[in-house]
This record gives C-alpha cells, structure tokens and sequence, in this order.
C-alpha cells in the first residue's frame, strides 16, 4: 500500500513538471514570435501605434478610452492624437483641436534601443502645404520595446510636451 502511494506521487510530479516545463516552452515561443512581428514592423517602418495611456506636461496621466493612434509607412505618418495640456496658440477652427495630421515629408531616424527594442524620432518638414498641424508638431519620439510595448513623446512650438503609452500593433491594409 506505501508503494502504491510511492509511486501515484512520483507519476503526479512527473506529470506536473512535464506540463510546467511544455507550458513555459510555449510562452517563450510566443514571446520570440511577437518579437520577431515587432521587429519586421519597425524595419519595414509599416506599422500602428494605438494609444491607451496619455501623460500630459501639468496634469495627472489618464487613461484613453477612444481608439487614437500613430499610422507609420515608408512613405506617411498620420497622427489622430488627442491633447491635453497648455497651448500657447489656439487653433482657429475649434475642430482642430488634438494631434491631427498626415504628412507625407518627414525624416525618419531609426537605431538600436536597449534590450532589442527601437528608439525612433520622427521629424515632419513642412512641405505638405494642405495641413495645419505640420507647423506645430516638431518631433515624434517612439521608444518601442521588442515586447511591442512603446512610448511616444510628442514636442511641438505652440504647446507643452505630450506622452502616451500604447502598444504597436500591424498596420491594416
């Protein structure tokens, strides 16, 4: 009979360790194929980073409840980013308000972060003549993780510093 319960408890561990150790091979293969996606995303400069935490300059940081987000591709950056925080210049047309813009002239400075991610700034010329913003906005940094977690600061002439914290995800299309 202590034989028999001997060896239940020895096929029980063996069991549970079997699963522990196939379970944690399965995230880390998850994890590696995640960033092996973050890092084709950002090399390939096609990729979305969606918004859901903002950090103004004077206020306390909240959470985004809306859908806003940063489109980069080789050849465009849209930005529909909400605004919090101090303006020294208000907009003409009350519906410009925010971080609105796509602007197909900018420079794109990408290099190696630490751990395996990417720090890169974003710089809108101004030659597109046909948006408003492209004057305000100075630079765009993005800090992104190989976990595909990043954090975007965004600098402008006319208004306080903003950061928001999101995630970069596949671009659709």
């Amino acid at each position: 009979m202590k034989l028999l319960k001997n060896i239940s408890a020895l096929i029980l561990l063996a069991f549970i360790s079997i699963n522990a150790a196939n379970a944690q091979s399965t995230s880390k293969d998850k994890k590696a194929a995640r960033a092996l996606a973050i890092k084709n995303m950002v090399e390939a400069q096609n990729y979305v980073f969606k918004a859901n935490y903002v950090v103004p300059m004077r206020n306390p940081g909240r959470s985004l409840t809306s859908d806003y987000d940063l489109t980069v591709s080789k050849d465009t950056v849209a930005a529909f980013l909400p605004y919090f925080g101090r303006a020294y210049t208000a907009p003409y047309n009350p519906t410009e308000g925010g971080i609105k813009f796509t602007n197909t002239h900018f420079t794109y400075t990408s290099k190696a972060g630490k751990k395996g991610g990417w720090s890169i700034i974003i710089k809108p010329t101004g030659k597109d003549k046909n948006i408003s913003d492209w004057r305000d906005v100075q630079t765009l940094r993005l800090d992104i993780s190989a976990d595909g977690y990043a954090s975007l600061q965004v600098t402008s002439s006319n208004r306080d510093p903003i950061s928001f914290n999101g995630t970069i995800e596949k671009r659709g299309k």
